[in-house]
């Protein structure tokens, strides 16, 4: 993400704004920038007395102005970071909370936020104030974030498309010195998913035994982060694709038997968008290998992939699947079903894909 690049490479070079305000869904961002400035800022010997850190549920916003406005004792700078900042309840009435209460209590919040709204233009010079505002963001209509988007460093991080994660995850690897090919990168998003904080900890955790430089394979994508090499979403997919009824029907059969670590919504999530793809590519006007990777949003590497999946599965039976997809995915939420397992509705949208 350009802007949390741009971010941190001025908090590196010592560039320091008064107010940080980092918010948003994706809160990988909110704790890399967040955790450097606790880290790096200030030296170890100074944090005692000029970093503090706090709770949005444990302190209100009127005491985090308290601590904002302190001087620095023998240092350059007095460091305060909110965490869970969501729960300070004069922010999180401007996120669009609850703002139910009392008039006393609604007189006090205006006026704590009054209080805010002018140290956001009149800042302590001398204070890096952080906010880390976790899974949403406050109202930009409101007069506080008007003002944070004007004086103040202000981040609103977005989730990533699925379709994104394995190009993050590539950048991620490169950026600590080491490479990844493609296949292990779809395989790790498929089953990682699109949390960004979670990849990170499983990549740092598979980097710490390999030497620089070294590639991540498929093969230390299975044995480091717990994936089966045989039976994994991945390998349903290549089955289906190539219409290997007995390849498919052993994964299923193994996903059934172990539902909780293969957990059907999920399996469906990521069947629907691998056949929306194959779907895609029918009506592509340019097939060529980099065409329709750009188009799909995908490596090259996998157009082959769909290529095959393409020739054996026609438009009208894919319009099938799609509808064997939907009802699957209701079925496994209870509806017109009381009684058949996930595993067990898996096995049947498998059989009618393939048949």
């Amino acid at each position: 993400m350009k802007e949390v690049d741009q971010i941190l490479l001025d908090l590196k070079r010592r560039i320091f704004k008064p107010i940080y305000f980092l918010s948003g869904e994706e809160t990988h961002y909110i704790d890399v920038l967040s955790d450097y400035i606790e880290h790096h800022v200030l030296e170890e010997a100074d944090r005692e007395f000029n970093q503090t850190v706090v709770y949005g549920k444990d302190v209100d916003l009127g005491g985090v102005l308290g601590l904002a406005k302190q001087f620095p004792m023998m240092s350059e700078h007095n460091v305060v970071i909110v965490k869970e900042a969501q729960n300070l309840k004069e922010l999180n009435k401007s996120a669009g909370g609850d703002d139910e209460g009392s008039s006393k209590s609604s007189n006090s919040a205006n006026s704590v936020s009054a209080q805010f709204l002018h140290y956001i233009n009149h800042p302590q010079p001398s204070t890096i104030l952080v906010f880390c505002f976790r899974n949403k963001t406050i109202d930009k209509r409101s007069a506080i974030a008007k003002a944070l988007q004007k004086n103040a460093v202000f981040l609103e991080s977005k989730k990533l498309y699925d379709n994104q994660i394995p190009e993050w995850i590539g950048a991620y690897v490169k950026e600590k010195g080491y490479t990844i090919g493609p296949k292990a990168t779809f395989l790790m998003s498929e089953f990682l998913g699109n949390d960004l904080g979670k990849i990170s900890n499983e990549v740092n955790k598979l980097l710490i035994s390999l030497p620089k430089g070294q590639e991540i394979t498929v093969e230390l994508v299975q044995d480091n982060i717990g994936i089966s090499k045989d039976y994994n979403v991945f390998e349903l997919q290549d089955a289906l694709a190539k219409r290997d009824v007995l390849k498919a029907n052993r994964i299923v059969n193994y996903f059934a038997a172990n539902e909780k670590d293969h957990p059907a919504p999920m399996i469906l999530v990521t069947l629907y968008g691998y056949f929306s793809k194959i779907l895609k590519y029918h009506f592509l006007q340019d097939k060529s290998k980099f065409a329709a990777a750009g188009a799909l949003g995908v490596n090259p590497f996998f157009i082959e992939g769909y290529s095959r999946a393409a020739a054996n599965y026609s438009a009208a039976k894919l319009k099938q699947i799609f509808s064997y997809l939907k009802e699957c995915d209701l079925k496994t939420k209870g509806v017109d079903n009381s009684t058949i397992s996930n595993g067990e509705l898996l096995k049947e949208l498998v059989y009618k894909i393939l048949h």
